[in-house]
């Protein structure tokens, strides 16, 4: 049994033993109701965190599941894409100077879009920074994983990709960089292109989605995309 299906296991058992819906064991334990609902389904793209765990705990203190917790395994089947460091669970996680935490937002920017006004979890993840730095110099604090949903990036992003954001970044100075924008009251992944009357060109990569421009006020830039990891 893998690790994505030891937590399904382990939150299958638990929305049993207490009763409740999965939405109800998420609010009773503070945690985003998605972060549940995924390994319920088996539909996670990441391990359940040690802060999630923690909830969990503390919500639920006299489930008999949290005695048969495995030990944090870092083997590849437990680890969610290639090259990544998820420690998630470990306790002395951080005593390691190349780990760092960065935020997940639990919100799926669409490579369509989706909007921007829907509830906002935020989990930490433990990440090396040498791995990191391949991608960006920002400091952790500006940087942002999300989940990418929608084909109108095809080829280049697929949808359920995990998308890295440098929040340092958000002024497309360069031609043709790939941006986590929101236009209007939508977010979106999308590419920027400056024009020289101050517009900007809003492109997807999928030739059958029509590109768009945003005039003055009308686009605000949360960062740009430095890295999409995917499982090979």
């Amino acid at each position: 049994m893998d690790g994505f299906a030891k937590d399904t296991e382990l939150i299958r058992r638990l929305v049993e033993y207490s009763g409740l819906k999965p939405a109800a064991v998420a609010k009773a334990a503070g945690v985003a109701v998605t972060t549940i609902n995924r390994p319920y389904t088996g539909t996670s793209s990441s391990r359940l965190g040690r802060s999630v765990l923690e909830k969990l705990q503390a919500a639920f203190p006299d489930f008999p599941g949290w005695a048969d917790l495995p030990v944090v395994s870092t083997t590849p089947d437990d680890i969610p894409f290639k090259n990544a460091v998820l420690i998630e669970a470990a306790e002395d996680a951080l005593g390691d100077p190349d780990l760092v935490e960065i935020d997940e937002i639990d919100l799926r920017f669409g490579l369509g879009a989706t909007f921007l006004d829907n509830p906002v979890e935020t989990e930490k993840r433990v990440f090396s920074r040498s791995w990191l730095r391949h991608f960006t110099n920002a400091p952790p604090h500006l940087l942002t994983w999300t989940i990418g949903e929608g084909d109108s990036m095809e080829p280049t992003i697929r949808s359920g990709e995990i998308i890295l954001i440098d929040r340092s970044q958000t002024s497309p100075v360069m031609g043709d960089g790939i941006w986590a924008i929101a236009f209007g009251e939508v977010g979106m992944i999308k590419r920027l292109r400056p024009r020289p009357d101050g517009t900007v060109d809003i492109h997807s990569d999928n030739p059958v989605v029509r590109p768009d421009r945003a005039t003055d006020g009308e686009l605000y830039i949360i960062g740009r995309v430095v890295a999409v990891v995917r499982r090979l």
